[in-house]
């Protein structure tokens, strides 16, 4: 996700938050000893909060009637889209909410990514106003600096709705109209039992976790790291590794995996960033390494498709996200009070599942490269 120095925050509700706590900072490898090997006392908590402290409530709350249907239809209005990047996952969220914008008559004029620069999401903006759009759907690059780069747009009475991140300072209701994404604490503890099936409920595993100021990747991390050790206390998490640039991702593996010969596990925050991992990897020969990540992606698909060291993705609903975004901009455009958070619910994904769960998160048959 987002290239940044900000420090990271932990923003997990109480439950997760108290079960384990981060050490360590971005660069640094720590060893866990014997209190990663010590589960919570207690389930933890599966409640998580958005950036305001926004309960989320579940994606099918997000609803239309058809008088309303047709009121959006007969305005034909435009939408566009402000990416933060580029991803399979962006490009199935998209593939949803243009599918749902096409239900409601609604064109999408023009579709954006920064590649995580904020200067450059910042000149997209500007270029996507031009189009005077009546809806846009975005995720903030840098939360702090997009609450000035957005604001063109909501002083224009563009209705926008976030997918994760929106500008700092900016409310539901307000600035936006509401943030679909997915339900985090439910991915995380996916991806623990993904990756503690695969290894018996026994080893050594690394944590990569995403080392800036995003409340999204944080929690979903975070509980990641506490539902491992409540489910899997044969399971050391003996390596913390942050970082803050996916691109970088090949680097510090490959780094952790020569300090830590002993690992059979790796946990990544995303699948971009679990490429370059996959990459460290295949340089080393270790194909006993055991690799979990958040998101369907094709590279990954193929390796897992091919008993290599992917054995799990967490998909994110993606096209279910995209459709609750369509709907949310049709809220805000007849000034509807939306629900402030909704989340879809995660997708586990193995081998034995590929084509069924590509299926339901992307709307899409898994690629080729993976079933074959």
């Amino acid at each position: 996700m987002q290239s940044t120095s900000l420090p990271r925050t932990r923003l997990l509700a109480v439950g997760i938050a108290t079960a384990l706590a981060l050490t360590g900072c971005s660069g640094a490898s720590n060893s866990a000893g014997s209190d990663a090997s010590s589960a919570p006392a207690a389930d933890p908590s599966l409640e998580f909060a958005g950036p305001n402290g926004e309960t989320p409530g579940a994606l099918s709350e997000l609803s239309l009637t058809d008088e309303e249907t047709t009121t959006v239809k007969d305005r034909k209005f435009t939408a566009a889209f402000v990416w933060h990047s580029s991803s399979e996952f962006v490009s199935a969220v998209e593939d949803g909410a243009t599918a749902e914008f096409d239900k409601l008559g609604i064109d999408v004029v023009a579709s954006t990514q920064a590649g995580f620069d904020s200067a450059t999401q910042a000149n997209n903006l500007q270029t996507v106003l031009a189009l005077n759009p009546d809806i846009i759907v975005t995720t903030a690059v840098d939360a702090v600096s997009a609450s000035a780069t957005f604001q063109p747009a909501v002083d224009a009475g563009v209705k926008l709705v976030i997918m994760t991140t929106p500008p700092a300072g900016y409310t539901a209701g307000d600035q936006f109209v509401s943030i679909v994404t997915e339900d985090l604490t439910e991915a995380g503890k996916a991806n623990a039992e993904l990756l503690g099936d695969a290894l018996g409920g026994t080893g050594k595993i690394a944590y990569m976790y995403h080392d800036a100021d995003f409340w999204f990747t944080n929690q979903r991390d975070e509980s990641f790291k506490a539902w491992m050790s409540f489910l899997y206390p044969d399971i050391d998490i003996t390596v913390e590794e942050g970082f803050t640039d996916e691109a970088k991702t090949q680097e510090i593996a490959a780094a952790l995996i020569a300090r830590n010969p002993d690992i059979t596990g790796i946990y990544v925050p995303w699948a971009t960033a679990a490429q370059g991992v996959l990459s460290a990897l295949r340089d080393a020969g270790r194909t006993d390494v055991k690799v979990v990540t958040n998101d369907l992606d094709a590279t990954l698909a193929a390796d897992m498709a091919a008993g290599g060291p992917v054995v799990g993705m967490v998909g994110n609903g993606a096209i279910g996200i995209g459709t609750g975004l369509a709907i949310a901009g049709a809220y805000g455009l007849l000034d509807k009070e939306a629900p402030a958070l909704v989340a879809s619910t995660p997708i586990a994904v193995t081998k034995a599942n590929l084509d069924e769960g590509w299926m339901k998160d992307y709307g899409t048959k898994a690629p080729a490269s993976a079933t074959k």
